[in-house]
């Protein structure tokens, strides 16, 4: 095996995985950015969750907006439901691990708020179960999905936003989603302080 080929192939791969992704999801993205400025002008606040690498990716979301993107401002509302180990191996423990993220939905969602749930098989029963929670605590719901959209996709409506990663392979959806989280990011960004591109 020529493994500097090997290693090649991967930039191809993700270069023609985001390509395909910016011709299908810049308008459903351009939709997300003003559904979550949207929410945050009005006293709201973004939940966002997600397992492993989308728990990550969760995570580096939410720091974007509570700490700074590139430029500073004031810090955003935003809550991670991944991060915590007190509740989620409490909520684990006492009512099972499909429950850990509809229980903070239940616990801390507004009407108007904003649930930002990442999947990339849209298929994650805790995740599913947060966007039943979102809807039915009157919030709208942002979902990061990849191998068209799994069960995730079936739950939202026509309110929701869904970001589709147009691709089978996980590392390559959640390549995609890192770069959709930043867009979203700079986005909100560019209606709170001008655009300067």
């Amino acid at each position: 095996m020529d493994m500097t080929s090997h290693m090649t192939t991967h930039f191809d791969d993700a270069i023609d995985a985001l390509r395909a992704s910016g011709q299908e999801l810049a308008a459903p993205l351009a939709a997300a950015v003003d559904m979550v400025f949207g929410t945050l002008a009005n006293n709201g606040k973004v939940l966002a969750c997600g397992n492993g690498g989308s728990a990550a990716d969760a995570q580096h979301f939410i720091a974007e907006l509570v700490g700074r993107f590139e430029r500073d401002r004031l810090p955003l509302a935003g809550v991670t439901l991944s991060a915590d180990t007190s509740i989620l191996t409490a909520v684990g423990n006492d009512y099972g691990f499909d429950a850990i993220f509809e229980r903070q939905v239940n616990a801390l969602g507004q009407p108007g708020d904003v649930l930002v749930a990442i999947s990339t098989s849209g298929n994650s029963p805790n995740v599913l179960r947060s966007i039943e929670a979102a809807h039915d605590r009157e919030m709208s719901v942002i979902a990061l999905t990849g191998k068209g959209g799994g069960q995730v996709g079936e739950l939202l409506s026509d309110a929701d936003v869904h970001l589709c990663v147009p691709h089978e392979r996980t590392m390559r959806i959640q390549e995609v989603h890192i770069v959709l989280l930043h867009a979203l990011c700079d986005g909100i960004d560019a209606l709170l302080l001008g655009d300067t591109l």
